[in-house]
C-alpha cells in the first residue's frame, strides 16, 4: 500500500457503519491492510485470489449488482455500500455459485478477512454491528430498496431533473449555422426547429454525424432537410417514468422539455441514469436488445425483483402499478417487433392494443394478458392469418416471461378479438344497444384499451365511436351500473361473516372481487359518463370530478380508498413471493394487521356508498 493513500482511505471509511466506531489508529492499521482493484463495467469479481484468503468489498466509486445462482437479484450497490461477509460464521458457504458484477466502471477496496476477524475478536461494539450488518442484508431473499432520493424520482416532475438548455433555430437556417448554434451558443445536444413559431422537430448531434457527415451532405443547406420529424418531447409537469418509457420506447437520449410551444429546457438519458440508479430503467434497456425469447424469459426474475424492491421501499401504488406496466409494455413491445422480424412486415396498417389493468396501467404480479389487434378496413383473410401467427408468437412469448395468457382468450390471438376497425365498430355497437350479461362480459374487457404498437388513430377512433354510442344510449350506463353493484363490499368481514372459501376450505378474503374490482368499475362507469379518453382508474374519476359529476370529497376518498387496498394486495403478494408461494388474492383475515383492518373498513364502507350515489345518480338514464 502507498503510504500516501492512507489518509485519504481512513477519510474515507471512518464514515461508514460501522468502521466509524473505531479509533484513528485502528483505522490506519486497517488502511494498511487494504488493496485497491478496479473493475470495468461488465468485469466479475474473482473470489479466489490463488490463495486462501477472502475479503470484505467496500464500494469507492462505481456501483455492483449481486446474483444467486438462478439468476436472481439479491442486490444492487453503490457507493460505501459493503459486501462479503463470509468471515462470520453462519456465512462460510455463501458464495457458492454467489456473482458479483460491475454494472458501471468501479473502485473496490478490499479488506482481509484475517484483518476483520483480528478486529471482531477486540472490538465488541464493531463486531455486533458488523454481524448485524451482514444479517441485515442477508435477511431475505432480495436485498434491493431504493433510498428516499432514490424512491423520489418516480415522483419526480420532469422540471425537477432536466437541465440545460436546448437550442431553438429557425426551419430555413443552414445545417451549418445550426450546428454552430448548437455548440457555440448554447453547447447542448440537440435543437428545436420551428416555422413560424410552431415546432415542427428536432436534430441531434447524433443525427448531425449519421445524416450530414456520414454522408457528405452539403451543411449550406437548410436543417430542415435532415429534421426529426414530428419532434418528441415531454412537458414541464410530466413524471420522470414518463419521460423514461418515452425515450426506451422511441430509442432517444434527449428530450425537450416544453410547454405548448415555449422550450424550456433538455433532459437527458445522463440525469435519469448517472445521478440515479433505477433498475427498472436498466431492466427496460435490457429487454429493448434482447434478441431471443428464451433471452427475455430470462429477465423475468429481475422483473420479480423490481416489484419486491418497490414495495418493499413503500414507493405508492399508484407509482409501483405504473412502473410494473412500462416493464410490461417492454416485453410486449420486443415481442411483437421480434414477431415482424421472423413473419415479415404487416400486409396492412394495425394497431396493438392492451386492455384491462394492462390498459389502466395498473400491473401487479398476478397480471395476465388483455390485448386485441385492429386492421385496417383493407385487410383481407389472408392478412389476418398473418396477424393471427404474429399474435400467437406474442402471446405465447409473454407467456413464457411471467405474464399468463387469459383464462377467457380476451387475446389478440383469439380470431374474434382480431379484426377490421368496422368490425370493432360493429361489437361496440352491438354491445353498448343490447347490454345483456354476456355483453357487458365482453365490453367490460374492451371498455379500457391502450395503443401499444401501430396506429394509434385506429383506437382512438373506436374510443370515439364508444363514446357517441354511449351518449345516444343511457340506458347502457345504468346497465354497467346494475351489473357492477350486484357484488357489494364485505363490510362485516371482521364480525365473522364467511365472504367465501378457498380450495382448502379456508375462510379468505378476496381482495380482488370485493374490493378492487368495484373501484375499478365504478371509475369506469364515472369515466364513460363524461366521455373521458383516458383509461386510468385516478384519471377517470378526476376528469367525472372536472366536469362536476363527481364531488371533489368523493373522489379523494375513494381514490384513497383504491390505493390503500392496492397497498394492502401488494404486501400479501410480497409476503408470499418472500416465502416461495405463488401470489394470489386471498387474505386470511386473522392474517390482516389491526392498521390494515381498521383502514380496510373504511374502503369498504367508502365504496359502499359510492355504489349507492352511482346507482342514485345513473337510474334515471
Amino acid at each position: 500500500m502507498d503510504e500516501s493513500l492512507i489518509p485519504n482511505i481512513v477519510d474515507f471509511i471512518g464514515q461508514i457503519d460501522p468502521f466509524d466506531q473505531l479509533s484513528g489508529d485502528v483505522l490506519k492499521d486497517v488502511a494498511s491492510c487494504i488493496s485497491i482493484t478496479y473493475l470495468g463495467r461488465g468485469e466479475q469479481i474473482q473470489f479466489s485470489d490463488g490463495s486462501n484468503e477472502k475479503y470484505l468489498y467496500i464500494i469507492r466509486t462505481g456501483s455492483m449488482e449481486q446474483r444467486k445462482p438462478d439468476g436472481v437479484l439479491r442486490s444492487k450497490m453503490g457507493p460505501e455500500d459493503l459486501f462479503g461477509f463470509t468471515f462470520l460464521e453462519p456465512l462460510k458457504n455463501i458464495l457458492d455459485g454467489y456473482t458479483a458484477t460491475a454494472i458501471e466502471n468501479t473502485l473496490l477496496y478490499l479488506i482481509p478477512h484475517s484483518k476483520l476477524l483480528k478486529l471482531t475478536a477486540q472490538h465488541q461494539q464493531f463486531s455486533e454491528s458488523i454481524s448485524s450488518a451482514a444479517q441485515l442484508r442477508l435477511r431475505s431473499a432480495l436485498n434491493v430498496v431504493w433510498s428516499n432520493k432514490e424512491k423520489g424520482l418516480f415522483l419526480k416532475k420532469v422540471s425537477e431533473v432536466a437541465s440545460g438548455h436546448a437550442a431553438v433555430v429557425d426551419i430555413d437556417m443552414s445545417i451549418q449555422d445550426v450546428a454552430k448554434e448548437m455548440r457555440d451558443t448554447c453547447r447542448t445536444s440537440t435543437a428545436v426547429i420551428k416555422k413560424d413559431a410552431n415546432i415542427v422537430g428536432l436534430i441531434t448531434d447524433r443525427d448531425m454525424t449519421k445524416r450530414v457527415i456520414a454522408d457528405g451532405l452539403d451543411i449550406s443547406l437548410p436543417i430542415h432537410t435532415v429534421m426529426t420529424t414530428p419532434a418528441i418531447t415531454i412537458g414541464p409537469d410530466d413524471l420522470i417514468l414518463k419521460a423514461a418509457s418515452l425515450m426506451m420506447q422511441s430509442g432517444i437520449r434527449s428530450l425537450p422539455v416544453v410547454r405548448g410551444n415555449e422550450v424550456l429546457g433538455l433532459l437527458t438519458s445522463s440525469h435519469l441514469v448517472q445521478k440515479h440508479r433505477m433498475q427498472a430503467i436498466f431492466l427496460i434497456e435490457k429487454i429493448k436488445y434482447t434478441e431471443t425469447t428464451a433471452g427475455l424469459a430470462e429477465l423475468t426474475s429481475e422483473r420479480q425483483a423490481i416489484f419486491e424492491a418497490l414495495v418493499d421501499g413503500k414507493v405508492s401504488a399508484e407509482i409501483i402499478g405504473q412502473v410494473m406496466s412500462m416493464i410490461m409494455d417492454a416485453y410486449n413491445r420486443r415481442l411483437i417487433q421480434m414477431a415482424e422480424e421472423q413473419f415479415g412486415a404487416p400486409p396492412c396498417d394495425y394497431n396493438w392494443v392492451v386492455a384491462g389493468s394492462h390498459a389502466r396501467n395498473e400491473i401487479h404480479m398476478l397480471s395476465d394478458q388483455d390485448s386485441a389487434i385492429i386492421m385496417d378496413d383493407s385487410a383481407t383473410e389472408e392478412d389476418k392469418v398473418y396477424f393471427i401467427k404474429l399474435s400467437e408468437f406474442v402471446n405465447q412469448g409473454l407467456d413464457g416471461c411471467g405474464y399468463p395468457t387469459c383464462t377467457g382468450h380476451y387475446m389478440a390471438s383469439n380470431p374474434k378479438w382480431c379484426q377490421t376497425l368496422s368490425i370493432w365498430k360493429q361489437f361496440y355497437r352491438k354491445w353498448v344497444s343490447n347490454p345483456q350479461y354476456g355483453m357487458l362480459m365482453n365490453v367490460s374487457v374492451f371498455l379500457e384499451v391502450r395503443s401499444l404498437h401501430g396506429n394509434a388513430n385506429f383506437s382512438a377512433e373506436l374510443q370515439q365511436h364508444l363514446h357517441q354510442l354511449i351518449a345516444q344510449d343511457h340506458q347502457f350506463l345504468h346497465s354497467l351500473v346494475t351489473d357492477a353493484v350486484r357484488v357489494q363490499p364485505p363490510l362485516g368481514i371482521f364480525n365473522k361473516l364467511v365472504v367465501e372459501k378457498s380450495g382448502n376450505n379456508t375462510k379468505v378474503l378476496n381482495i380482488k372481487k370485493y374490493a378492487l374490482n368495484l373501484i375499478v368499475d365504478l371509475a369506469r362507469i364515472y369515466g364513460l359518463a363524461v366521455g373521458c379518453s383516458e383509461s386510468g382508474t385516478r384519471h377517470r374519476f378526476e376528469y367525472a370530478v372536472n366536469q362536476k359529476l363527481l364531488h371533489e370529497d368523493d373522489f379523494k376518498d375513494i381514490i384513497e380508498a383504491f390505493y390503500f387496498v392496492t397497498q394492502v394486495r401488494y404486501n400479501h403478494q410480497l409476503s408470499a413471493l418472500r416465502q416461495g408461494q405463488k401470489p394470489n388474492n386471498h387474505m386470511e383475515p386473522s392474517s390482516i394487521s389491526s392498521f390494515e383492518r381498521k383502514h380496510l373498513k373504511d374502503a369498504f364502507r367508502i365504496i359502499s356508498n359510492l355504489q349507492d350515489a352511482a346507482k342514485l345518480r345513473f337510474s334515471g338514464n
